[in-house]
């Protein structure tokens, strides 16, 4: 099955289709304008769409599979994800870049610790949870300095 994105004027993506093969074939073959306008012809724009672009389930073209709120990047012929904080920056492959590279160190005392990005505070914020039965959270802040989860 092939996948084409819906997108608005500012190249949003507002849904994705599952469009069969056999047409896309018939009409043009994977990627062609052939193929989208195709689709135009069988998939009425919902409210705001104008352009159909078709997508890589798997990721093996345009960059990643696109989703809701993706945008399209005409020049790099690639879909770029939501920017998921106003201080990230996209990087030369086109993935967004927290301003702290994120942390090395994923585990602490054999625990996984789960990492989350403080936006207000612009560091890296970690929990372990450790315990059977009644679990202890530990709360960490990433030292970038020093390669290190410190308690707080």
């Amino acid at each position: 099955m092939a996948h084409f994105a819906e997108l608005n004027n500012s190249n949003e993506v507002l849904r994705v289709v599952v469009i069969s093969n056999e047409d896309v074939n018939a009409n043009g073959g994977d990627y062609s304008t052939e193929a989208e306008t195709f689709v135009s012809t069988i998939v009425p724009h919902s409210s705001g769409g104008n352009q159909w672009k078709q997508t890589s389930y798997n990721g093996n073209a345009r960059k990643q599979y696109a989703g809701i709120g993706h945008t399209y990047d005409a020049s790099k012929n690639k879909f770029i994800s939501p920017k998921p904080y106003p201080s990230w920056l996209l990087d030369s492959n086109d993935d967004w870049q927290a301003p702290v590279p994120f942390p090395n160190v994923t585990e602490i005392s054999s625990n996984p610790v789960l990492i989350t990005w403080d936006e207000d505070n612009q560091k890296w914020l970690g929990k372990t949870y450790t315990g059977d039965s009644s679990e202890t959270i530990t709360n960490y802040e990433w030292d970038a300095t020093n390669l290190q989860w410190n308690e707080v």
